[in-house]
């Protein structure tokens, strides 16, 4: 036996090691952390009760507030822009909207006035995201990720339209709106426990949410590897309501108020009980996930939770959408404004994030955007900046793992420190451009002619830092110091010009055509003849004293179809008074455009098309050349009649409702507006479902 007893000893020990090399392997984190990023829709700075500040918030965000205490919580976040379609594909794409020409919803339509009293046009902007875009899905898959998308798209003209989440790099997929399908009465038909209810009631009295069930699948579906989820809700958006009949009654009660007579838009504060409602299912829904990752075990990494090596980013795709011309959701105060303004109402947003090597309980000042998403992600996970990509956010993970207090730890790609941003949104009754600089904010407003009580520049000091610590001065953007700082405000709007033109920024245009006289009006050029000759296309015009400084074609390749969309290329300007451009192959149907020194454009033909399709007085590649110009006639598109056609374009935030707000503006100088819109409103909820405009005569 003794001569065995070495080779036992040394296999014991052997053995012993080898158990001890696989329990440190097993103990060793894995390489690629997980990635979950919970972008909300419309939820304002104000809506999460751990923001609170000045008037407490009736809402309860438990989860949220909870999630808040276990990483950094940004006092000063910002979305990319004031609205969700373009801060999406910001986020996804890195890209500033101002440089991918994705400045606001739906898009992709000849630049044309709103109605006769428009002094201002918006300019062209893209209607998507470019499907061969590097988006930080594609990104995370090249380096081994799962990816996984639930919730709202919207990086195109219509939620279904091209592109989808699986042409620009997820794995997986679900759009499912879940129990915020629209309701045919808010009061009434709501969940239950019955099994028979699609949204049936779980046992803490909350509706089946589809959407969050789809998030939760992907989880538990791809724990075993390295995965990066996109959760984009449908809450907090229109509709406004809730399939919690308790939830309801309870904020009603909390509140005062009477559901069946909502606050209107003249109430201050948040005094919505629906809203209120909507708020608490939010933080209930995203407080699973939370809880998901938390109690599950990391099948790379025994022993330990999912939540251990996944980072968690909660942020919102825009500030407060503070309500209709008919009803108030909620209210932003302290900040001005809401969503569809570059104001702090429009863009300052909740932005919490947690995850390994984030020290918990921390609460900074330092200022981060949804643009720096796409570079932090990339260096949580490791995975190499796409080659030739541009990131025009900065990576926040050395301030995260360092000290999320010193603003000196966020820098640009070449080393310097950031102390500013930028915003562009040249469109609606916004029409501005904004930068911080440090404690300052410059709003720059183009539509200020013949516009009463509108400068051109305001200059606001948010804070004042000068002691090292941010204190409050006035986010509000209450007091305009832009004529007690001549120089500052100067310098600021310099910097903004600079920024913008490096991006090649599209600038809105005056209108023509506009019924109040605007300064150079009658110097606007006039069209004289049009020719094409195959796909070279040519317009003569005669300048009638302004000079004619740039022109674009604007053109189709699906006119008249679902998915109509437009684009824009230059055109070369010649000495004799001549536009000339190129149609792309495959073109059918264009408008030219010229823009004169005073910024007034004159589109050739004149835009007339309605609702979806813009092509009636477009020029088809099917017609003969004209030699003179064509007079503009009434439209011939597809659907004439069709109520359906104004319903699409007069609903911008695409809901599927017509708000009073999207009614009176697609119906401008009509009279009678609001008692028009509340004999389509047959149920009283304060909305047009597509089914009561299209059925109902007003």
């Amino acid at each position: 036996m003794k001569i065995f007893k070495p080779f036992f000893v040394l296999s014991l020990i052997t053995i012993s090691s080898l158990h001890a090399t696989v329990a440190t392997a097993q103990a060793v984190r894995p390489a690629k952390p997980n990635v979950v990023l919970i972008l909300t829709d419309d939820l304002g700075w104000q809506d999460v009760k751990c923001y609170d500040i000045d008037e407490p918030s009736p809402m309860e965000t438990p989860n949220i507030d909870a999630f808040a205490k276990k990483g950094v919580m940004f006092w000063q976040g910002y979305s990319p822009t004031p609205v969700c379609s373009s801060s999406r594909c910001a986020i996804l794409s890195g890209n500033h909207a101002a440089r991918a020409q994705k400045t606001s919803i739906v898009g992709g339509a000849p630049p044309a006035p709103h109605n006769k009293n428009s002094r201002m046009m918006d300019p062209w902007y893209s209607g998507r995201m470019p499907a061969d875009e590097m988006t930080i899905a594609k990104a995370l898959r090249q380096n081994g990720y799962k990816t996984g998308h639930s919730g709202k798209w919207h990086i195109a003209i219509s939620h279904k339209a091209f592109p989808q989440p699986e042409d620009v790099g997820f794995d997986f997929t679900r759009s499912n709106r879940g129990a915020r399908q629209s309701m045919d009465d808010r009061l009434a038909g709501f969940a239950t426990k019955e099994k028979n209810d699609p949204f049936q009631l779980d046992e803490n009295g909350f509706p089946f949410h589809q959407t969050n069930e789809d998030a939760l699948t992907f989880l538990n579906d791809n724990k075993d590897k390295p995965f990066f989820l996109y959760y984009a809700t449908w809450l907090v958006h229109a509709p406004i309501h809730t399939r919690s009949q308790a939830l309801l009654d309870k904020y009603t009660k909390r509140l005062g108020t009477d559901p069946e007579h909502p606050p209107t838009k003249d109430t201050p504060g948040q005094q919505n009980p629906f809203y209120c409602a909507m708020v608490e299912e939010l933080d209930y829904y995203v407080g699973t996930i939370f809880n998901y990752l938390d109690e599950t075990e990391d099948p790379r990494w025994p022993g330990h939770k999912l939540s251990e090596n996944t980072y968690v980013i909660f942020t919102s795709d825009n500030g407060g959408m503070e309500g209709s011309p008919k009803e108030r959701y909620t209210d932003n105060e302290p900040l001005a404004r809401g969503k569809i303004s570059a104001m702090e109402g429009g863009t300052r947003v909740p932005l919490l994030i947690a995850g390994p090597g984030i020290n918990a309980g921390v609460q900074t000042e330092v200022m981060a955007n949804g643009l720096d998403f796409y570079p932090t992600i990339l260096s949580m996970t490791g995975t190499p900046t796409p080659s030739n990509k541009n990131l025009d956010g900065c990576d926040l993970l050395p301030l995260l793992h360092n000290d999320p207090k010193d603003p000196r730890l966020v820098k640009h790609a070449d080393g310097t420190t950031r102390d500013s941003m930028v915003w562009h949104f040249p469109h609606g009754s916004a029409m501005e451009s904004t930068i911080r600089v440090g404690d300052y904010k410059l709003v720059s407003n183009f539509d200020y002619i013949g516009n009463e009580g509108t400068a051109p520049l305001e200059l606001f000091r948010l804070y004042n830092s000068s002691s090292g610590d941010a204190r409050r001065v006035d986010f509000e953007e209450a007091k305009n110091l832009a004529e007690s700082k001549p120089e500052l405000t100067q310098s600021m709007n310099k910097k903004l010009t600079t920024v913008l033109a490096e991006m090649r920024a599209s600038y809105p245009y005056f209108n023509p055509a506009c019924a109040t006289p605007l300064p150079n009006q009658d110097k606007v050029c006039t069209v004289d003849s049009h020719q094409r000759q195959g796909r070279r296309v040519s317009v003569t015009y005669k300048e009638n004293g302004a000079r004619v400084t740039s022109a674009d074609l604007i053109y189709t390749f699906n006119g008249g179809e679902q998915y109509e969309e437009w684009f824009r290329m230059p055109g070369t300007l010649t000495a004799k008074n001549t536009v000339i451009a190129e149609l792309p192959e495959g073109t059918t149907h264009y408008y030219l455009n010229l823009i004169d020194e005073n910024q007034f454009l004159r589109s050739y033909p004149e835009v007339v098309g309605k609702g979806k399709s813009f092509i009636g007085t477009a020029l088809s590649t099917q017609q003969k050349s004209a030699a003179a110009p064509i007079k503009p006639k009434k439209s011939t598109a597809k659907g004439k009649g069709d109520r359906n056609i104004p319903f699409d374009r007069w609903d911008t935030n695409k809901d599927d409702h017509l708000s009073l707000d999207e009614y009176t503006k697609g119906l401008a100088g009509k009279p009678d507006l609001e008692d028009r819109f509340n004999r389509f409103d047959t149920n009283g909820d304060g909305k047009v479902s597509r089914e009561e405009f299209v059925r109902k005569k007003p």
